[in-house]
């Protein structure tokens, strides 16, 4: 398939915009007021953290990427041949790439993302690189049950793929039931690669999520943007600050929008009142230990076959199999 040519398959099950503002008013109207992270990523927002990735505060991406390269070989050899691969919040599939050059024949990609156009140019992107690859879109907020019958029929083996520690955004009571949907995607012959973050010294997990230029701050407050831009709202970007701190106690970074002054916002000609130091919780990023997150991954029914971390045990990557 050569590039710009159109998808072998293109599915939009993306919700509609009622449900945006629906999840912003619902909200904002909480005494303390949250979004949803998974609304971070619109096409600025999704170009934002691709920057972030490449930050030098931002080790996960860099770990991760170097944790793959060196094992691709070892997790092709564990799925076989022919797998499908199906890949959770597919961003821009650059991490997929390691593992596809290292596969034996793979018979599909599957990427599920969100982000509408940033899916459409990933996997154009891909299809050019991978032409004999059968390329599969699904733009849908993964969080919800993946119907097997949005998905091709699986030929050989499926391989779930969540990387970047995505799943630390989660609960880890969410975080399990999020695995555990994921069991009638993969089979019962399957896997799922998830890459996950680990517990460590919390100057190097402050320096990551405020990084000296800001552009942690600029993809949070493009929240903001996006809601004036969506739900003809008003918010002042200057009257707002981009917020986030290590949590020892609960282990996860928690990511916040701080009002810097009492004042009133509408959203779809609703006034959103906050007052000077009031906070949006937009993010967590829950860090793990190994032997904490094998726990979790048995109590949503997978069993860890395999663990891979770098030397400095800053990031894990973890091959399940459901049990």
């Amino acid at each position: 398939m050569r590039k710009g040519q159109a998808l072998a398959v293109f599915r939009d099950l993306a919700p509609s915009e009622e449900s945006f503002r629906d999840a912003i008013l619902g909200g904002l109207g909480r005494r303390q007021k949250s979004i949803p992270c998974r609304f971070l990523y619109d096409a600025r927002g999704s170009a934002l953290f691709e920057e972030i990735c490449e930050l030098p505060e931002y080790y996960l991406t860099r770990t991760e990427t170097r944790i793959l390269e060196d094992r691709a070989r070892e997790i092709a050899a564990l799925i076989g041949n022919g797998c499908q691969l199906v890949e959770f919040g597919s961003g821009a599939s650059r991490k997929v790439r390691t593992l596809l050059h290292a596969f034996d024949r793979p018979a599909a990609y599957i990427g599920i993302d969100i982000s509408r156009e940033q899916l459409r140019i990933a996997t154009d992107d891909l299809a050019a690189d991978f032409p004999d690859l059968s390329i599969v879109a699904v733009c849908a907020d993964y969080l919800h049950p993946i119907e097997p019958g949005t998905l091709p029929a699986a030929t050989g083996r499926r391989l779930g793929f969540f990387p970047g520690s995505t799943l630390g955004n989660f609960t880890p009571g969410d975080a399990v039931e999020f695995l555990a949907g994921t069991r009638p995607v993969v089979g019962r012959d399957g896997a799922m690669l998830v890459g996950i973050d680990l517990q460590k010294d919390a100057a190097v997990l402050n320096a990551a999520y405020n990084d000296a230029r800001g552009v942690t701050a600029a993809f949070n407050l493009n929240l903001l943007e996006r809601i004036n831009r969506e739900l003809d709202a008003d918010f002042d970007l200057a009257r707002f600050a981009h917020d986030a701190f290590y949590n020892a106690t609960a282990g996860r970074i928690e990511i916040y929008i701080r009002s810097l002054a009492d004042q009133i916002v509408t959203v779809s000609g609703r006034a959103i009142r906050f007052a000077a130091g009031e906070r949006i919780h937009t993010e967590d990023s829950h860090k793990y230990t190994v032997e904490g997150f094998q726990r979790l991954a048995g109590r949503a029914g997978y069993r860890v076959l395999r663990t891979w971390t770098d030397d400095e045990r800053l990031f894990s990557v973890h091959f399940l199999t459901p049990q």
